[in-house]
């Protein structure tokens, strides 16, 4: 077994491994990418703070999101196709979730069922919904959450129109994979990755195949998909869901100062100040400096969460510093995933665990909960000073 020391470890093992159109669908953003690009490299402009003859003892990175008791302020954040980076991702890397101790979220764009999910795991796990057009189709998938004991629903507010993604286009992205020469090419080199999908009867989309309007099989879905998006979502429908969904939601795809308190006008219980992994509205604000206007604006009011761009346990402690009182991983699990399997995960969760508890350490802190805004440098008008 190759040594992991870092996120990077587990990626280099994850492109070997995984077929090219499905590793191009999580790494890449769209249009020029730079939000993408942003969302990493505007972590590196904050500094932390050391601090020394300090105790470190008896130190916990354990705090909670939403009311939930969790091992470190970190969630998986949910995405599309997890089930085709490793065969049966979703139930994978809930599953190392769950044992890790902290929150797993399931994509309206899985590829193993909400169903599948709740049957191979034994706590509760988060849902997200994309709002459709097909109000009964939603309502239905806010009834299958309710009966699979999801403890929260995320709405994500950033996806009523696909932003451009070129990869995947020119990729042919879908699930299962279209057999053109190319990627019959291509899958063929990936023998680890298709002895494990040979093995799975899971390879579209769960939780639409069979249960949304007119989609009886993959033939019918891309159809489905390009259409079904509710351009006319807006707060009123979304107060409407959280009325009909009756428990935890957080709303997620926050940028801007004003939508964090509309979101607080609705009764979130929180949101995440998000750019969808930089793979919509290219050229908008990284999410780690759309953070402190958005902590200037609803701080004390609201649950804030921070997801795009996390690659470390000290990306997690510089957003927690800075206010976010939790924080989701995307690709840095989906890394993990496809390289090895849940115990990739596992390790990917280990990685951003070791350094973060070192690095409160060094930083002065025992308990994760007492991080707070003196543990960093920070450049003059971070992310609040736009002309």
């Amino acid at each position: 077994m190759p040594v992991i020391t870092n996120i990077q470890d587990l990626k280099d093992i994850y492109v070997r491994r995984v077929p090219k159109m499905f590793y191009d669908y999580t790494e890449s953003g769209s249009w020029s990418e730079q939000t993408f690009r942003e969302n990493v490299s505007d972590f590196d402009q904050i500094r932390l703070k050391q601090r020394v003859a300090v105790d470190m003892t008896n130190r916990s990175t354990a705090t909670q999101m939403i009311g939930q008791d969790v091992s470190m302020p970190v969630a998986l954040a949910p995405v599309g196709f997890t089930g085709m980076q490793s065969a049966d991702g979703e139930i994978k890397a809930a599953r190392a979730a769950e044992k890790f101790g902290v929150p797993f979220t399931l994509s309206t764009m899985s590829i193993c069922s909400i169903e599948d999910v709740a049957t191979n795991t034994s706590k509760p796990f988060w849902f997200q919904l994309y709002t459709m057009k097909d109000t009964g189709f939603v309502s239905s998938l806010i009834q299958r959450a309710k009966d699979a004991n999801c403890s929260a629903l995320v709405i994500t507010l950033d996806l009523q129109i696909l932003g451009q993604r070129h990869k995947d286009i020119k990729n042919g992205l879908s699930a299962p994979p279209k057999p053109t020469l190319k990627n019959m090419i291509n899958l063929s080199t990936k023998w680890q990755w298709g002895l494990g999908m040979l093995g799975t009867k899971r390879r579209t989309f769960g939780n639409i195949v069979g249960h949304a309007s007119g989609v009886k099989d993959t033939s019918s879905l891309s159809e489905w998909t390009a259409t079904s998006f509710d351009h006319s979502l807006d707060w009123d429908k979304v107060a409407k869901i959280k009325a009909e969904w009756g428990g935890k939601v957080i709303l997620k795809g926050i940028l801007d100062a004003d939508d964090a308190k509309a979101a607080l006008s609705v009764g979130a219980d929180a949101i995440v100040v998000s750019n969808h992994g930089g793979r919509q509205l290219d050229g908008a604000i990284s999410s780690i400096k759309a953070l402190p206007a958005i902590m200037d604006a609803v701080g004390d009011q609201i649950e804030v969460h921070l997801d795009s761009g996390i690659r470390s346990g000290q990306d997690v402690l510089k957003a927690v510093a800075l206010g976010a009182q939790g924080t989701y991983i995307g690709r840095s699990y989906i890394y993990g995933l496809g390289a090895m399997g849940e115990q990739g995960v596992t390790k990917a969760l280990e990685v951003i665990h070791k350094e973060l508890d070192t690095s409160m350490a060094l930083c002065g802190h025992r308990l994760i909960t007492d991080v707070d805004r003196n543990t960093l440098l920070v450049p003059k008008d971070f992310g609040r000073e736009w002309a």
